[in-house]
């Protein structure tokens, strides 16, 4: 019978310890306790483990590089979400000696555009974030690169991911509008083929079926653009058009909230006065906005370095792994939202 070959995995549990620390007591870097290094020590003596740097498979550990592909308008200065995952990442691949090389791609993708890294095999992975051309992550899975996708799924290409509990998520933003008294809430959002806004909708109607209160489809706006603030202004025009107005709006996102915010303002209507108003991700620009918004906390860093730890686990075990990772989110409440006038 062939023995067992363990993996780092097996090594972190045994010595109660996360696998970034067995990776610094292994290679030797970083702050580790001596107490916890000798525990360390002690599991890879009992397990004999050994780092395996050629896995079967997948491309050969030899340049050090992790590849990091973000679509064009994801890449903003003006919504860093998917920016701050990245700086998660590459904070987090420094405890495993890698280097993280970030790139762009347009989101009508052709095999022109395939990113130098990749043409020259000069990454040993790929983490993407946000929505991502389905070719490309073929064309990755192709070369027989390991591949993570942050804030995104594929149903029919099986990829590790990080993703948001959206669903929760999104069950938390309705509830808080609920317990403050509102019954006719509206949503805003984008393209529900992305699955983090079809699931934000999932979470909106579960609220709204479990509290008994009517999902009244004028109120449901969606759009196929981006969930950008001019979506979400020219959402909240569409609303604003249908005639009688929910009392709440849930928008799928920060960037749509203020959209609606700003059209609101436009309009002469009050937040939270006559309507309240909650958002998603909670960006730096929902604290700057008047007033503050409501939103639901995204650990954005912490998704990064999660998928960084997914990425350097199946390097180091030698296969595409297809775990899903659901991370928590957190509702903040701020001034944007209100208990409902009488």
């Amino acid at each position: 019978m062939a023995k067992k070959r363990y993996t780092i995995k097996d090594v972190a549990r045994m010595a109660g310890v996360s696998v970034s620390t067995v990776s610094l007591v292994i290679n030797k870097k970083g702050p580790v306790s001596e107490e916890t290094r000798r525990k360390v020590l002690h599991a890879v003596h009992k397990l004999d483990y050994h780092p395996r740097r050629v896995a079967q498979g997948l491309a050969s550990q030899k340049t050090g590089n992790i590849g990091f592909i973000l679509t064009d308008d994801h890449f903003s200065l003006v919504e860093p979400f998917y920016t701050k995952i990245f700086l998660g990442t590459e904070v987090e691949a420094r405890k495993y000696g890698y280097y993280i090389i970030l790139t762009t791609v347009p989101n009508q993708f052709s095999k022109e555009h395939i990113p130098r890294f990749l043409l020259e095999r000069n990454v040993d992975g790929v983490i993407m974030a946000g929505r991502v051309p389905e070719k490309l992550i073929a064309y990755i899975r192709d070369m027989g690169l390991p591949v993570t996708l942050v804030d995104y799924y594929n149903r029919r290409q099986k990829t590790a991911a990080i993703l948001i509990d959206n669903i929760e998520g999104a069950y938390q933003a309705v509830t808080h509008l609920i317990e403050l008294g509102h019954k006719k809430i509206g949503f805003v959002g984008g393209d529900l083929s992305h699955p983090s806004i079809s699931d934000r909708l999932t979470g909106f109607k579960k609220a709204m079926e479990e509290h008994g209160l009517p999902i009244v489809p004028e109120w449901v706006i969606t759009t196929e653009r981006n969930t950008s603030v001019p979506s979400g202004y020219q959402a909240m025009n569409t609303l604003l058009k249908s005639g009688e107005l929910p009392t709440a709006i849930f928008a799928c996102n920060d960037a749509m909230a203020i959209g609606c915010l700003r059209r609101l303002k436009e309009s002469g209507i009050r937040v939270p006065d006559q309507i309240a108003l909650i958002g998603f991700d909670d960006i730096d620009a929902a604290l700057q906005m008047e007033p503050r918004l409501s939103t639901i906390h995204v650990y954005k860093e912490r998704m990064g370095a999660l998928a960084m730890q997914q990425m350097a686990s199946m390097l180091e075990n030698g296969e595409q792994s297809t775990e899903k990772v659901l991370v928590p989110v957190e509702l903040v409440i701020r001034e944007s939202t209100a208990r409902k006038a009488d």
